[in-house]
């Protein structure tokens, strides 16, 4: 019997072969035009593309997605990674350009900003060269000090920072990964390496921007996701290849993802956290579609000659715009750029960048400099130095502007309010000098008992005599603080006890505020706290209080909420003085021009245009104003902005003495020379202690 024969079965599909190692991506230098595009334009003017700050992100994954790519190239070569050529590679691409631009950014800034603000500058200079700006901004971003503070010329350096943090940790992964024996060093174990960091990050990422928002836009534990996902990426795209119809789908999708989320999020997202994913994943997208074709194609799009140019200056022009930025705004003295100026910025941005591609980052890239890595760490070390001489530079430019010393004959403060532009008045008989503004601060700040943000308790400082007959205390947030030295004043003379009780942004209220658009739930347990002291054995006989208009309520908003605020102070004030004690609440200070102390010396020769008219100044929606009229209540209210202001306006300077140190806080000097304005109006609580 004869059988037929059955035909061979077909043979398997070979596995897809691993795609060809591409050298070159012209869609990523699109990618970097349209980052830094959405990143310049954001900076001009945030009404164009309030989102615009995702160009950042887009960069990082980039910047992941590339350096992962050399790595991953290197190893399949030699069979190993270098740390010494990889951190050559870096300082042969980030330093020449850094450098130049911080020198003359730094040479700039001494001519063109105001002294007082280039004392911040000259720490972020410094900061920039070593790669800890983000640290630096992230300890300000939580300095309540600080908030007001002007932007520095080279603050951008930040996300730099964060990229060179990453690079300290990233390639270690794959040192260790071609040292593992053979049957360990797949691709599979450096994903699982690379997708637990993204994890680890993404997750700190999500609850630091939740539980911590001010600093959490520039912690590298926050961000170090953004650049993983790329690594992930070039590890994934190196062992397997998208199905041109897949891939060309995804390219649009990432598009879209980067540019919705520059259209639609703004400043008030908590950023980067859970939104941060989304103009990440559409990078990622684009990366991964590559080479689509088609006249439709986003590869098609991003590799023309104009986004591949400006893709080319991209790092140069990220560097020079934002000092353009600054610079221009000092210049005219406004808070915004118009669109002449903001055209103007953007075309000397460009010619910037491309200028320094051609006279510095192309010989050194193309040429044999900076190959070894001794030049390496000689240069780098160099660039270092530079940025500490001008440093210095400007240090000393502004202890030269330090010379102005107290002449009760000359500095006479409220004694001449009644005159808004007083006789004298110039900025080289002005104390304290605009240069000492920010450092004329209460005694709660050197003696750290200012309660930060983040704090729950209170740490009461106490002056004065441990056995006196009266005891004082001073409750609420740094507008309560900048009372502290007339109040002092006052208890010193008579002999008092002087407690102060005062907490960052938290008035003296029962009702739970907002920060950061939060619940700022630290400030109602810190005044829990805070009543409970002033409630109990140790009970004042006097408590001074005072807080910022300016804050909201979670529940509601506008009126409804500050007529909340007020219920809860007049709350807190019934439960003080039930326990025995007089209560005075100061009612709020004027709301001054952004910055005082840069404008008044910037019009040294007249510091009265740095006035504000008092009905622009003065808040007519005060919640201390509100308690005290609500029935029941019996606390003294102190208003002194007759002390403050003419009746026309809040000038910025009086009697030779300046007010602010910022657009709000008195300087300590002035509160102090209003002791005896205080006492008189306080006159009758103070008759009953």
């Amino acid at each position: 019997m004869t059988t037929r024969s059955q035909p061979a079965p077909p043979a398997p599909s070979p596995a897809p072969a691993a795609p060809p190692p591409r050298r070159f991506f012209p869609e990523v230098q699109g990618l970097r035009a349209l980052a830094v595009g959405l990143v310049v334009a954001y900076h001009i003017d945030k009404d164009l593309l309030p989102g615009g700050y995702v160009g950042v992100d887009v960069f990082f994954v980039i910047s992941g997605f590339l350096i992962t790519t050399l790595l991953l190239r290197e190893a399949r070569e030699k069979g190993r990674v270098s740390l010494s050529g990889f951190y050559v590679r870096r300082v042969r691409r980030i330093l020449p350009a850094a450098t130049a631009v911080l020198a003359v950014t730094g040479a700039a800034a001494v001519l063109l900003l105001p002294s007082a603000q280039l004392i911040d500058t000259a720490k972020q200079i410094l900061a920039s060269a070593a790669y800890v700006q983000n640290l630096l901004l992230a300890q300000q971003s939580v300095d309540y000090l600080a908030a007001g503070s002007a932007e520095s010329p080279v603050q951008h350096f930040w996300s730099l920072a964060v990229e060179e943090q990453f690079y300290l940790l990233w390639p270690l992964l794959f040192v260790g990964w071609t040292a593992l024996p053979a049957r360990l060093r797949r691709a599979r174990t450096l994903l699982l390496a690379g997708g637990s960091v993204v994890a680890l990050s993404f997750a700190c990422s999500v609850w630091i921007t939740l539980n911590d928002p001010s600093p959490a836009y520039f912690l590298p534990q926050t961000r170090i996701w953004e650049l993983a996902v790329g690594g992930v990426l070039a590890i994934v795209l190196a062992h397997r290849r998208l199905p041109e119809s897949v891939r060309a789908g995804l390219g649009w999708a990432g598009l879209l993802a980067i540019v919705a989320s520059a259209a639609a999020y703004d400043d008030a997202v908590a950023f980067p956290g859970w939104a941060a994913a989304l103009p990440v994943l559409g990078t990622a997208a684009v990366i991964a579609a590559g080479h689509t074709r088609g006249p439709l194609s986003t590869y098609r799009l991003l590799s023309a000659a104009p986004a591949r140019f400006v893709g080319d200056i991209s790092y140069a022009l990220y560097l020079w715009h934002w000092p353009l930025i600054v610079f221009a705004l000092a210049a005219t003295g406004s808070g915004s750029l118009g669109p002449v100026a903001g055209a103007a910025v953007a075309a000397g941005s460009v010619l910037l960048a491309w200028a320094t591609k051609i006279a510095v980052e192309d010989p050194v890239r193309t040429g044999g400099l900076l190959r070894t890595g001794r030049s390496a760490l000689v240069f780098a070390v160099a660039a270092v130095l530079a940025a500490a001489t001008v440093s210095a530079v400007q240090y000393g430019h502004v202890q030269a502007k330090r010379n102005v010393d107290f002449d009760p004959s000359v500095h006479v403060g409220p004694q001449a309010i009644g005159d808004s532009t007083p006789e004298g008045d110039t900025a080289a008989d002005i104390f304290p000098s605009p240069v000492d503004a920010l450092d004329d601060l209460p005694s709660v700040y050197d003696d750290d008992c200012q309660s930060m943000p983040g704090d729950r308790s209170a740490d009461p400082c106490a002056y004065g005599p441990e056995d006196a007959d009266v005891r004082v205390a001073v409750v609420g947030d740094s507008h309560a603080a900048h009372w502290v030295p007339a109040v002092r004043e006052v208890a010193d003379e008579h002999g008092w006890r002087v407690s102060t009780f005062t907490k960052s942004s938290c008035p003296f209220t029962s009702e739970t505020v907002t920060r950061d658009d939060r619940p700022y739930k630290e400030c109602t347990d810190w005044n829990e706290d805070v009543v409970g002291r002033l409630t109990g054995e140790d009970a004042p006989d006097l408590v001074f209080t005072s807080s910022r208009s300016t804050a909201d309520s979670v529940r509601a908003d506008g009126e409804e909420g500050k007529r909340r605020i007020a219920e809860g102070m007049a709350e807190q004030w019934d439960a003080v003085e039930e326990a025995g004690a007089a209560v005075v609440a100061i009612a709020d200070t004027p709301a001054q021009r952004a910055r005082v102390p840069e404008c008044v010396e910037l019009n040294a020769d007249d510091p009265a245009v740095c006035a504000k008219e008092r009905d622009d100044a003065l808040a007519e929606d005060d919640p201390q104003l509100m308690a005290a009229g609500m029935d029941g209540n019996g606390a003294k209210v102190v208003d002194l902005n007759d002390r403050l202001c003419t009746d026309d306006s809040c000038p910025a300077v009086v009697g030779n003495v300046l007010v602010y140190r910022d657009s709000h806080h008195l300087t300590a000097t002035y509160s102090q020379m209003l002791a005896a304005d205080l006492e008189e109006a306080a006159a009758e609580p103070l008759s009953r202690l």
